[in-house]
């Protein structure tokens, strides 16, 4: 049995393991043989002769990294801290930062802060880097050591140096831990449109969406005029999550499927009928940290031409890994498909294009940022379409609509314009009024805080 997850980063994920089976064996031929031969010459000069005394347990894990990671960027070995990290993930709360990142060549960067947390009101964003901790190097150690040291008490200060590329100095950021809730979806009504904000795909995110639809009616004491689903800087999570809210806003139909290396290896998930958004319009909103998991939400509803996709490409990862147990606390992280949106597209590197391109221009430094995507990764998988995405993405015009400063937006009380333009474009439907409530909820919002 296999427990497919979907996730930008290693560690949000399930602990549903499938056991590993010797039946794999049968298929190792003579060559397989030698390079295992020349794989123990290799381990036994290392054990003797290395400058320092290693174990057995060091030379066998970093063996299996290394293998795991010259596959892909999402393989890898998954040992008992690891295992802590996705329970941490997918089911409790810690003392943080709220911060998901990855491991790029020996340096700690930055897929997603969590929104409301303290790194996210630090000014932290997507593609930082964190060189120190504490006036601590932490460049060339590994991805859990970083986790742990980010991680602490509630109330508990720490340092952090932050590299952003396109800066010339780094940002030296002080910050204080604080319990990270793990809230996957919050809900708030603007105006008349319902805003249903989705953050990570754990145990518990196709209920708590289902619950944000409910309560969004309640709360108006009728339907809304639309919805906005923000899908911005959610990293993935788990499949399952993934089906069931997209089965929240469609009719029916199939969500997703996923192919592994042969022909005939194809799941297909579908919708159930009744679509809890009564087919008011929907607004998906994306944007570069969008991925995985949220890409086949983001794929579904616009294949089925069931809402639009606003803001921009998404990450671009369209490969399923599974979880396969070795023991009690470790397991193979292996990639074992690649997913198809309904009408056959694998957004593998390309990603999802918005139906409507909008740029997040409250965002001061949004074209000097440099946006970091799967197609960065090293030895990611190549989709079997190539498309030259710099043409996709260039700009030739300014965008009229698009050209006022994140300072006179402020002034207006925007603080997140492509989410003001996403509200807007839904309260057109309710004329002047509509567009002016929602305006005016933001300016509320930005003055409360």
């Amino acid at each position: 049995m296999k427990f497919p997850l979907l996730s930008a980063t290693a560690l949000v994920a399930t602990l549903a393991l499938a056991p590993l089976t010797t039946g794999a064996m049968a298929a190792v031929d003579a060559s397989a043989y030698r390079e295992m031969e020349r794989f123990m010459d290799v381990y036994n000069r290392v054990k003797a002769d290395y400058v320092d005394k290693v174990t057995d347990e060091q030379l066998i894990k970093g063996a299996i990294q290394g293998m795991l990671t010259a596959l892909d960027p999402h393989s890898g070995y998954v040992d008992a801290s690891d295992f802590e990290n996705l329970r941490i993930q997918t089911e409790g709360n810690y003392g943080g930062l709220g911060l998901t990142v990855s491991l790029e060549d020996g340096a700690v960067k930055v897929i997603a802060p969590q929104e409301d947390s303290p790194a996210w009101r630090a000014g932290v964003k997507a593609g930082d880097y964190i060189t120190h901790i504490d006036g601590k190097l932490i460049y060339g150690g590994t991805l859990d050591e970083a986790v742990a040291q980010m991680r602490g008490k509630p109330g508990s200060k720490l340092n952090i140096t932050v590299v952003r590329p396109g800066r010339d100095k780094p940002m030296e950021l002080a910050l204080v831990r604080e319990l990270i809730v793990q809230r996957p979806v919050k809900w708030e009504v603007k105006g008349d449109v319902g805003y249903v904000n989705i953050n990570t795909f754990s145990e518990t995110t196709g209920a708590d969406t289902r619950a944000a639809m409910v309560a969004i009616e309640k709360a108006l004491g009728r339907r809304p005029l639309g919805y906005v689903v923000d899908l911005r800087s959610n990293g993935g999570g788990l499949l399952t999550q993934a089906i069931e809210v997209a089965d929240v806003f469609l009719e029916g139909g199939e969500v997703v499927s996923q192919r592994g290396r042969g022909k005939g290896d194809v799941e297909r998930y579908y919708a159930k009928p009744g679509d809890m958004a009564h087919g008011l319009p929907i607004v998906v909103l994306t944007d570069s940290g969008t991925a995985s998991a949220s890409e086949i939400v983001a794929g579904a509803i616009q294949d089925h031409h069931r809402g639009i996709v606003m803001g921009e490409r998404t990450f671009g990862k369209g490969s399923v890994q599974t979880l396969l147990q070795l023991g009690p606390t470790t397991a193979l992280r292996l990639t074992t498909a690649r997913y198809y949106t309904p009408s056959g597209r694998s957004v593998q590197e390309g990603g999802i294009e918005p139906d409507i391109a909008v740029p997040q221009i409250s965002d001061a430094d949004y074209k000097s940022r440099p946006v970091f995507r799967e197609a960065d990764l090293r030895r990611h998988l190549i989709n079997e379409v190539k498309a030259d995405d710099r043409i996709l993405e260039e700009d030739t015009k300014d965008d009229p609509r698009f050209t006022a400063t994140p300072e006179a937006l402020k002034k207006d009380g925007i603080e997140d314009f492509q989410l003001w333009y996403a509200l807007k474009t839904v309260a057109r439907l309710g004329g002047p009024a509509q567009v002016a409530a929602v305006t005016a909820s933001m300016k509320k919002d930005l003055a409360g805080k």
